[in-house]
């Protein structure tokens, strides 16, 4: 039975909402099966090639476990926690070779730093500090030992084993923070549902009353002016609830990527010495500053997550390009292998004092229903373009794209409540509450020039709010 491609990495397994981190290690144990055999096949033809026949024979028997593990993960969940140890177990055994066998010069150890990595996903926490105690014991009393000749100095696997446990406090911290924030979504998302559920009692209820309350007009009046405050009220918290459960794959798509392209960081210097390519020290310099670079953008985006999310409405000052760009990387993982061009042009610096949180949440929904449009529309070389000018005392800022504009019978419903061209994957909130945002929190206007090429979306503000 062939596999769906959705299903691939998690051996065809279905997960529920309380099951997402189990998922999680799923995909990282496939992932980790096939690089594994990927790399064992490659060592195995370049030992044959340079007829280093002693290796072959351990590399095929690995082979072997690694085929065995990836079909029997699809057939026995229950021994997932044997196959992740077994791997685990494969791992920390390549690189304690590479350490007993290898020499410093090889740059072999630099896989090491890896294993932090490949602990948080095989492993939960508490075991994973077992496997990294038993790592740097062995890295440890490798000088120690008499039976293995080894390369390396004492203050060479003393200052690995320092480097090994920085990394994994680092990723430990960071891993912890985007549980955190799952948490606060998990939470977030329940609130959502229980206000859901409470506006449609109160929708029932409110509905029977008015039936009965038909001879009173006056106190009919009085109610539904009351019930459309509590109304809008419900809407605002609706909308922001519905931003926080799009952020779920765009949070989680963010961090993988930057993993990823740490471990790519320093794989690309072993494929250099393999490829038989010499490695100056810059090279080794501009790896470590791209890890560095790496490790600063994530903790970034939880600062601007936490940030969007915070419940006080302050004003705030800020460049006005800043904030575009703020609401940009929170909608960036959704273009990510679409083709979508996002670009912010900026001609000059427009220092605006305004609530930031509320206009991100803006700019981001116009954001997310131009990418939505862009899937449907399918153009050629598809982009989204927002940039901002001054007008006297008002920003403008305006967002452009060519996704086939919008239908003539639509344009005059855009910015009415639960109002959505994109069916049941649409609330019909996102538009009416950026309106409502603009026009009573900032005083200012929202409006859309559409044609058959594309729409763009204009909104002008007040330079300086209060």
């Amino acid at each position: 039975m062939m596999l769906k491609i959705d299903g691939f990495f998690t051996s065809g397994w279905t997960f529920n909402e309380e099951e997402q981190d189990l998922k999680n290690r799923y995909q990282m144990v496939n992932i980790g099966i096939l690089l594994s055999a990927s790399g064992l096949i490659y060592g195995i033809i370049g030992n044959y090639i340079r007829d280093i026949q002693g290796f072959i024979p351990i590399e095929l028997m690995l082979l072997c476990m690694n085929f065995i593990m990836f079909f029997a993960l699809r057939k026995y969940r229950h021994f997932f926690e044997f196959f992740a140890i077994t791997m685990t177990l494969q791992y920390t055994f390549l690189f304690l070779f590479l350490i007993y066998a290898g020499e410093p010069s090889d740059l072999k150890h630099l896989w090491v730093f890896t294993y932090p990595i490949i602990l948080l996903y095989f492993q939960k926490t508490v075991h994973a500090v077992y496997w990294l105690a038993f790592i740097l014991f062995m890295l440890i009393i490798a000088p120690l030992q008499n039976l293995i000749d080894i390369k390396y100095s004492m203050y060479q696997v003393t200052y690995i084993s320092f480097v090994l446990v920085i990394i994994s406090i680092i990723i430990y911290f960071y891993q912890k923070k985007i549980d955190e924030a799952k948490s606060i979504i998990l939470e977030k998302q329940n609130m959502l549902r229980n206000f859901n559920q409470e506006l449609e009692k109160q929708v029932n209820d409110k509905t029977t009353e008015l039936i009965k309350l038909n001879e009173s007009l006056e106190l009919k009046v009085k109610q539904k002016i009351e019930e459309l405050r509590n109304k809008e009220q419900i809407l605002e918290v609706q909308s922001k609830q519905a931003v926080m459960g799009e952020m779920i794959s765009m949070i989680a798509h963010q961090w993988r990527q930057p993993l990823s392209t740490i471990t790519l960081q320093i794989a690309n210097l072993q494929f250099k010495k393999l490829l038989g390519h010499d490695r100056s020290s810059e090279d080794i310099d501009s790896a470590l500053s791209n890890i560095s670079d790496t490790i600063v953008y994530l903790s970034d985006t939880i600062d601007d997550f936490q940030a969007y999310f915070h419940p006080n409405k302050e004003i705030l000052r800020i460049e006005i390009h800043d904030l575009l760009q703020r609401a940009v990387n929170f909608a960036i993982s959704r273009i990510q292998d679409r083709g979508i061009r996002i670009s912010i042009n900026k001609s000059a610096d427009i220092e605006v004092s305004t609530y930031i949180n509320e206009l991100v949440q803006v700019v981001l929904n116009i954001l997310n229903n131009a990418i939505d449009a862009h899937n449907e529309a399918k153009a050629r070389e598809p982009f989204v373009t927002l940039n901002a000018k001054m007008a006297g005392d008002i920003v403008i800022v305006y967002i452009e794209d060519n996704a086939g504009g919008i239908k003539s019978e639509n344009l005059s419903h855009l910015f009415e409540p639960y109002f959505s061209t994109k069916g049941k994957n649409g609330t019909g909130l996102g538009l009416y509450m950026s309106k409502m945002i603009v026009e009573k929190q900032f005083g200012g206007e929202i409006d859309v020039i559409t044609n058959s090429g594309g729409s763009t979306f204009i909104i002008k503000i007040p330079k300086d709010i209060g």
